[in-house]
């Protein structure tokens, strides 16, 4: 990562544990930069009432993670190999981001993050639900993929 100082910075200790958290530093620590992906648990509305507003005035995430760290109850996961995190911060990151996601889908034949998709697979939605939703689309290269999805299904 070429620029730490745009990010939530965690270091690690020698078992994986994250051990410190920085916002944007300057010298950050490791090279490891916090996503933006969280689940928390029921203590969070009372652990977000304590956070305070950052120099610049803003709600800063990294502040509610630091109270979990210092109770020893933040658990912080490694993205593994073959996940892509893209960072859409700044105008070049957007279009780096783009750019990555239109070549996958071009190259692959699939949509990235499709709801309807990933609904339909996981069962949630029928063949006739990403039809009908499709059908109200109208004619889109998005509805042409819904309608495709359905079809390929039905063929394997």
């Amino acid at each position: 990562m070429g620029d730490p100082q745009r990010f939530g910075i965690v270091e690690f200790d020698e078992q994986g544990r994250a051990i410190s958290l920085e916002e944007k530093p300057d010298h950050p620590k490791s090279h490891y930069a916090v996503t933006g992906v969280y689940f928390y648990d029921h203590q969070v509305v009372d652990f977000a009432a304590q956070v305070r507003p950052s120099v610049k005035n803003e709600l800063v995430i990294t502040d509610l993670n630091q109270l979990y760290l210092e109770r020893s109850q933040l658990s912080v996961e490694m993205l593994g190999r073959g996940v892509a995190w893209l960072d859409a911060g700044t105008h070049a990151s957007l279009l780096e981001a783009s750019n990555f996601v239109q070549a996958v889908e071009h190259r692959q034949g699939l949509m990235i993050a499709c709801p309807e998709e990933i609904a339909y697979q996981l069962g949630y939605i029928t063949a006739e639900q990403v039809y009908q939703i499709a059908r109200k689309m109208g004619e889109t290269e998005y509805s042409a993929y819904l309608l495709r999805l359905i079809k390929n299904s039905h063929t394997r």
